[in-house]
């Protein structure tokens, strides 16, 4: 096995510190699942199982570069490698550099009492046998050992070097995700909040990659200084047009909506709730990537672009086109600020049998008739039809009128104007009226 352990504090754990310990730890159990579901909380220390997780995340030092930077971040104090969990914790609280299953029992033998619980319990006693390092009370009688410090104290030496097999509770991940932060000083400036937000969103990036998930909803809220006139909270919402988990992209559109802000009070808390999320799919390896996977990418590239001036100019001034479940043309579109489309509107189909032009007029334009037959640059001849369209009598329009439509479409043309899309209005024949609605291209 393959164990880091994160400390949450400098150890020893200065006086007053330790509801501020509980919290970096709690972070970093968090986070950390997104490398390894064997994560363990144990005494201001978090300790990951990472031997299985090496291959997936680029090999053992690729992973130690990645931790040792996003660790630090999140507030871990130290952090150590070893073969054991008890062995790995005790090397980060003596500061000690990583060690090689090989040579972990020559490491751990230099320690001092005090990195072993059971051996710290008892050290007033162990000194006075002589004992100074953990390889002096490894050298002790067992037996006369165990009598006069009881079994904890083997078996946790037994289980730091090795020997016995360790037995842990593992930390289980949170149902939703809803982390605090409090700062270290007060904060003026809305871009600086961006500080501490960025630790919230490596809690939420573990958060999300432990379920395999994406963020597509987020609240970012602050709580202004209580001494100040402007006591309570103000927030951010944040949506996204794709569901995200990297906290690099998250935090590069959170701040270009912090950079819009100004804060009426200092900000002394920051609080980060997930509000809506969707699943990810895994992506198939392939010997031969193809050019799919390449337009995918730059695709999801132009959509992080397109939110980040979506952010700086107004959600408004950026529109994402979407399909409706409508077979009415002028009902088959509608327009929403970019993220703020409805999922199921997205991938809807119009379920159309008949031809549909690639370009539609705004308004259908009124056209003269002959004969019975529509012109437009001379006269049309009709060559597919009719395709019925009727419906929208349940749906009413900003006036209050019906949106009730009821028409026959053809496909017609003639030598000057190509082809044309062109519907008659189903009413008396006396009043019906040709009216022309799109041109193919």
């Amino acid at each position: 096995m393959l164990w880091v352990a994160l400390l949450a504090c400098a150890w020893p754990e200065p006086s007053g510190a330790a509801e501020a310990a509980a919290a970096t730890a709690h972070a970093l159990a968090v986070w950390g699942l997104q490398f390894t579901p064997r994560v363990v909380l144990l005494e201001r220390a978090v300790l990951l199982e990472l031997e299985r997780s090496l291959r997936l995340f680029g090999g053992q030092e690729a992973l130690r570069r990645r931790i040792e930077k996003h660790s630090a971040e999140l507030g871990a104090a130290g952090q150590a490698w070893a073969a054991t969990a008890l062995g790995a914790l005790a090397l980060a609280r003596a500061a000690a550099t990583s060690t090689p299953p090989r040579e972990l029992g020559r490491a751990l033998d230099a320690l001092p009492l005090q990195c072993l619980d059971a051996a710290a319990g008892q050290a007033a006693l162990l000194q006075r046998l002589g004992c100074r390092r953990l390889g002096d009370v490894r050298r002790l009688p067992r037996e006369g050992l165990a009598r006069r410090c009881g079994p904890q104290l083997l078996q946790q030496l037994d289980q730091a070097y090795g020997l016995r097999a360790e037995q842990h509770a593992w930390f289980s991940l949170p149902q939703v995700f809803r982390a605090r932060l409090e700062l270290p000083a007060r904060v003026e400036d809305a871009q600086a909040l961006l500080f501490g937000a960025r630790r919230l969103l490596l809690q939420l990036e573990g958060w999300l990659g432990a379920r395999q998930a994406g963020a597509t909803a987020l609240r970012l809220r602050w709580r202004f200084d209580t001494s100040r006139s402007h006591d309570g909270w103000g927030e951010l919402a944040l949506r996204t047009a794709l569901p995200l988990r990297s906290a690099e992209q998250l935090a590069g559109l959170l701040a270009e909506h912090l950079a819009r802000l100004r804060l009426p009070a200092p900000v002394s808390e920051l609080e980060l709730e997930l509000q809506d999320r969707l699943a990810l799919a895994g992506t198939t390896a392939s010997l031969l990537p193809g050019a799919s996977a390449q337009d995918a990418g730059v695709s999801r590239d132009l959509v992080l672009a397109l939110q980040r001036v979506a952010a700086r100019l107004g959600a408004q001034q950026v529109l994402q086109g979407v399909v409706l479940p409508d077979h009415r043309p002028e009902w088959q579109q509608a327009w929403h600020a970019l993220g703020e489309a409805p999922r199921d509107a997205a991938t809807a189909s119009a379920g159309s049998a008949g031809p549909r032009p690639g370009f539609l007029l705004r308004r259908p334009l009124p056209l003269r008739s002959r004969g019975g037959l529509p012109m437009w640059q001379g006269e049309l001849r009709l060559l597919l039809g009719p395709q019925r369209i009727e419906g929208g009598w349940w749906q009413r329009d900003e006036a209050g009128g019906t949106c009730h439509v009821a028409r026959d479409y053809w496909v017609a043309a003639n030598e000057r104007s190509g082809l044309l899309w062109v519907f008659r209005s189903r009413e008396r024949e006396a009043h019906a009226q040709w009216f022309l609605h799109g041109v193919f291209a």
